[in-house]
């Protein structure tokens, strides 16, 4: 299974968004162009990749928030959709999507990560 692939890169992505925002407050974040596009672009990569993980190594994981990183995609994923007002300002609704996963849902699944890896290693294997 390439399982191993999925979750380093959702682990990779996951760590760069925890840098990114690590003291930055939520008004920072949506003022900063370049830092914002960056972690949504780090946000859609773990969106993504979640959603290739196989249902049976999801049922192996039932504390990821898999539903939660779907409907935050879906949310996000609307700025491609939708251009922001004539500021550059997003919804209110992408604004709280974008905070809530980045304080919430990408640390617990970072979190997480890391407890199936220690307690299901072989979920976690490089092999074809």
């Amino acid at each position: 299974m390439l399982n191993g692939a999925l979750f380093a890169m959702i682990e990779e992505a996951a760590a760069a968004v925890m840098i990114l925002t690590e003291e930055v407050t939520q008004q920072e974040l949506l003022a900063s162009r370049l830092t914002r596009a960056e972690v949504l672009r780090q946000l859609r990569t773990m969106a993504d990749t979640m959603d290739m993980v196989p249902a049976q190594a999801r049922s192996q994981m039932p504390e990821l928030e898999w539903a939660g990183w779907g409907s935050t995609a879906h949310v996000l994923n609307k700025v491609f959709t939708q251009d922001a007002d004539e500021q550059g300002r997003f919804t209110e609704a992408f604004n709280d999507a974008l905070w809530f996963a980045v304080r919430s849902l990408v640390p617990a699944t970072l979190m997480w990560l890391r407890v199936y890896r220690q307690s299901q290693p072989e979920l976690f294997t490089f092999q074809a």
